[in-house]
């Protein structure tokens, strides 16, 4: 019934949380913020007096460790088909969820100067250096010094980068078009089917996943306070058990590179309308998925809502480790880490590094390749200039 695919590569696609921008914009500092209720009693999520969101900050945190994990998970696959199955049921909603996220923080985004300095800054300059970063890794751990630098075809985890930066800058035209999602569903579908797209700026992920960050364009603070239903809660419940079931099922059968949304149907060994069938599929099982996920993130603030303001810092900085455990050959000279033992093992410790590289400590150390002020490279406005002299 699923159609089979080559063994997938190991970069997978992991999310950041949130994108090289997890500050929201000035306008959606207000999302919620009239505390209206719905039917069953239940506000939307509400800002903090910071301008953050709880809600945002405990989702992305709860997925960027959800992302860990799953690394954690990959090299377990082979022989353990549980752990297929929980690999692939997560891989659903993940990404999605991240880019939703994106998406929704992206509404207010335009040609303004400080917004597109705010994209150079928190998108493209992280993107240069992990990228950079990551192949002088590569040559280091992996005994590899032939191992290229290139800015166009990037590696492991900095593939998100790249398509934030170019699903934000094509945001306005977003905002023009009739009928944005069953557009960008379109152009998922044409990618999906397109071999000689190539690796370039990994642009089969960018379209492929593009659905999920027009979709979050399009949210708006209600539609997150109706999954936070009660009823939506419990319903969860069997969704999730049922995805685990058929991920179980489907784990011999179907090849996770599915999920990573990085080739076309044809490399993945199959015909075109089974591209487009598995598309369509796929973008329905992680948007319910995605919904449940939501239904079950906290609206207050607990003791993680604090780093999901880190959590690029836990996105970008975690692969080092996850690639050097396979480089290094950890899951290979440590047998005991394939039994049920070790797999809870591994899952408890993939958390535990993620949840400290989201700390403030470890924020403050890298905020210069992160969050880089950058002022000297940009121009200074002249109207922002004739203010001040006027002001002195």
């Amino acid at each position: 019934m699923f159609p089979a695919a080559p063994t997938p590569r190991t970069e997978l696609p992991p999310a950041r949380a949130a994108e090289g921008t997890d500050r929201p914009e000035p306008t959606d500092r207000s999302s919620g913020a009239d505390g209206a209720k719905d039917a069953e009693g239940a506000a939307p999520p509400a800002p903090r007096s910071d301008g953050r969101n709880a809600f945002f900050d405990n989702a992305k945190y709860l997925a960027i460790v959800l992302v860990a994990m799953g690394h954690a998970w990959e090299p377990l696959t082979d022989g353990s088909r549980a752990a297929e199955a929980l690999y692939m049921t997560v891989y659903t909603f993940h990404m999605p969820a991240f880019i939703i996220i994106s998406g929704y923080f992206s509404r207010s985004f335009d040609m303004r100067k400080d917004r597109l300095q705010r994209l150079v800054t928190g998108v493209a300059v992280p993107y240069v250096l992990f990228e950079t970063a990551y192949a002088f890794f590569k040559r280091w751990a992996d005994d590899d010094p032939g191992h290229p630098i290139s800015l166009l075809d990037p590696w492991f985890l900095t593939w998100f980068l790249v398509a934030l930066f170019i699903w934000r800058l094509t945001t306005p035209l977003w905002k023009i078009v009739r009928w944005p999602i069953p557009l960008a569903v379109a152009i998922a579908v044409m990618a999906s089917v397109s071999p000689d797209i190539g690796d370039d700026l990994d642009l089969q992920r960018v379209l492929q996943f593009l659905p999920f960050f027009v979709l979050g364009l399009a949210l708006r603070p209600e539609h997150f306070t109706m999954v936070q239903r009660r009823a939506v809660r419990i319903a969860s419940l069997p969704v999730f058990a049922g995805a685990l079931v058929m991920a179980y099922w489907a784990a011999p059968r179907m090849s996770s590179a599915w999920f990573y949304h990085r080739d076309s149907a044809q490399e993945l060994g199959t015909t075109w309308w089974i591209g487009v069938v598995m598309t369509l599929a796929l973008f329905g099982c992680s948007i319910v998925m995605t919904a449940c996920f939501f239904s079950w993130v906290p609206t207050r603030r607990t003791w993680f809502t604090v780093l999901g303001a880190g959590t690029l810092y836990g996105y970008l900085l975690h692969g080092f480790l996850a690639k050097g455990s396979r480089f290094w050959g950890w899951f290979d000279d440590y047998k005991w880490l394939h039994s049920p033992l070790g797999e809870i093992a591994v899952t408890l410790l993939a958390g535990a590094i993620v949840t400290a590289l989201c700390t403030p400590p470890v924020r403050r150390v890298f905020r210069f390749a992160m969050e880089p002020t950058m002022a000297w490279a940009f121009r200074k406005d002249p109207a922002d200039t004739a203010r001040a002299r006027v002001s002195a």
